[in-house]
């Protein structure tokens, strides 16, 4: 049973739902680089994030990446949550970004609880159309932005989601990231720095100007 104040983490669940997760959930600490969820596995339990932020990725046969979503406290993994319903094998990867605590629930619960309690009802529907608004999300800016528009969105939804106003990483992870090539995120990346909006060091990318 989780010893830990659920009603303050999670106040728009009913009582009886708490008490459920209480009972029937796991706590776990994940760490940066963590894999908690990867691509071709049938998905045996979710997360619930309490703290941290973990990312959702998605990756082609060649290896390149592509950034789905973040989730940080309260939120709960939609793309999993469609796997566990459908039993059908995951085809995303969800890396922990930030030191991350979670409720790992077992994917039995998750259609158990659809029947038996409004705001878990409620909550799931909420998670996924959020999760859905944010791909399309992904979707207009890969159709409709150019790729220095797309970085600079990239960094700003970064911070908006992490708190962080630096990233960490190659130009090749970014690019990656992105769908895009290193020589052409190097490029604008010094673009930017020309203009004062970022600061450039190995690995390092001080964002906050652009913000």
């Amino acid at each position: 049973m989780i010893d830990l104040d659920l009603y303050s983490k999670l106040p728009f669940l009913e009582h009886d739902l708490i008490e459920a997760i209480r009972d029937k959930g796991i706590l776990k600490k994940f760490h940066p680089g963590d894999e908690l969820i990867r691509e071709g596995q049938f998905i045996s339990s979710f997360p619930i994030v309490l703290s941290g932020v973990i990312k959702v990725i998605r990756r082609n046969e060649e290896g390149d990446e592509l950034l789905l979503y973040y989730l940080k406290e309260k939120e709960i993994c939609s793309m999993s949550i469609t796997c566990c319903l459908s039993q059908a094998k995951s085809n995303i990867r969800a890396l922990v970004e930030q030191e991350t605590t979670a409720i790992m629930l077992e994917n039995m619960w998750l259609e158990k609880w659809l029947c038996e309690f409004p705001t878990w009802k409620q909550y799931i529907m909420r998670s996924i159309h959020w999760r859905f608004q944010e791909l399309l999300e992904v979707v207009d800016s890969i159709a409709f932005l150019k790729m220095d528009e797309r970085l600079e969105k990239f960094f700003i939804d970064r911070f908006e989601k992490t708190g962080k106003k630096t990233f960490s990483g190659s130009h090749q992870e970014l690019a990656y990231q992105l769908n895009t090539s290193r020589e052409v995120i190097s490029r604008i990346l010094k673009k930017f720095e020309k203009q004062g909006l970022l600061k450039l060091s190995r690995n390092y990318i001080d964002f906050s100007g652009l913000l």
